[in-house]
């Protein structure tokens, strides 16, 4: 495997985490959870794409997503939603909610976490840290969509609650301790609780497994991967990675194909501009300079590539996401 490729992509897609809600109710209860694009201007209003993860520090509640079983979740439990896809929370699994989410009962000017209060009167208290992890999936996000739609880690699973167990204690200590500078510990804890999270759901897959995340174990396309991720402005073509990597050049097409999805030429050019938005978007840096960082000889080159990848020219690019910032703003 290769982690430089995993760490590339973290850092390339913008990965910043946010807990905002603490929950800490009582049965019966149940709750929504909706798509996290309409979150998005509530919870990260810059970020193209929310993940969203529960973490249960007391009691047990259900985590039920339409096309799956019934999740039961206990403490030291922790249930995420790549895709951002809706779901239901509840304390017993047929317990239906409204398919709304009101937040009209936090108070969104306190200090963070967020705080949910109420359910029913039972004498079960079920408690819950809901986060989010905002990332970018335009132009390119290979990890995202080579994610399931849910990962469930079990405290139960003595490898799960052994790699996990500091980050449970320290997101509960922060949740409830209101501490300053809380926010941005349970921000960071959020992105290394889903990094860790990722890396062992990689360690899980049997070996017949294909998709990116399965290619990055194996010896020829990781190596592959890696190579491009290293050095993504060099003039790669199919021969020279073949030469590297020790297979034929249609061997290695075929397999990287076969792990992928894509050819590797093709991956390299998506790459190229998944590194590109982030230069358009972070600085001022003019184009021709983005074009010989990403590995184009010449600016109309770049555009042509670009456009044809994202589906519109680097300049409207830029524009659209400097007037989307400025708009949240």
């Amino acid at each position: 495997m290769s982690s430089d490729t995993l760490s590339d992509v973290l850092r390339a897609v913008r990965l910043t985490g946010a807990v905002f809600i603490d929950v800490d109710v009582r049965s019966p209860w149940a709750t929504f959870a909706p798509h996290s694009r309409h979150l998005i201007p509530l919870i990260m209003p810059d970020a193209q794409h929310l993940i969203s993860y529960h973490l249960v520090t007391e009691g047990e509640c259900y985590a039920v997503h339409k096309g799956h079983e019934p999740v039961k979740l206990e403490a030291g439990d922790i249930i995420v939603f790549p895709h951002g896809n809706h779901h239901t929370l509840a304390s017993e699994p047929s317990l239906r909610a409204p398919e709304s989410f009101d937040l009209a009962d936090v108070d969104l000017s306190s200090q963070r976490p967020w705080k949910i209060r109420g359910g029913g009167n039972g004498n079960t208290h079920i408690k819950l840290v809901c986060g989010f992890l905002g990332c970018d999936v335009r132009p390119f996000n290979p990890l995202v969509a080579a994610l399931p739609a849910q990962i469930h880690c079990s405290g139960k699973n003595p490898d799960c609650s052994a790699r996990l167990n500091h980050f449970y204690q320290m997101a509960v200590a922060e949740s409830h301790g209101q501490r300053m500078g809380g926010e941005s510990i349970l921000a960071k804890l959020s992105e290394l609780l889903f990094i860790e999270l990722v890396r062992m759901h990689l360690e899980s897959l049997p070996k017949e497994q294909t998709g990116w995340l399965a290619g990055l174990r194996d010896r020829h396309v990781g190596h592959t991967l890696s190579l491009m991720h290293a050095q993504p402005a060099r003039n790669w073509t199919l021969e020279t990675l073949s030469a590297e990597v020790g297979l034929s050049r249609s061997a290695l097409a075929d397999r990287f194909a076969d792990f992928v999805g894509l050819p590797p030429m093709q991956y390299l050019a998506k790459w190229r501009m998944q590194i590109a938005s982030g230069l358009l978007t972070q600085g001022q840096a003019n184009i021709a300079k983005i074009a010989v960082d990403v590995g184009y000889e010449s600016e109309a080159a770049f555009s042509r590539a670009f456009k044809k990848v994202v589906g519109m020219p680097p300049a409207a690019w830029r524009r659209s996401r400097q007037n989307g910032a400025q708009a949240d703003h």
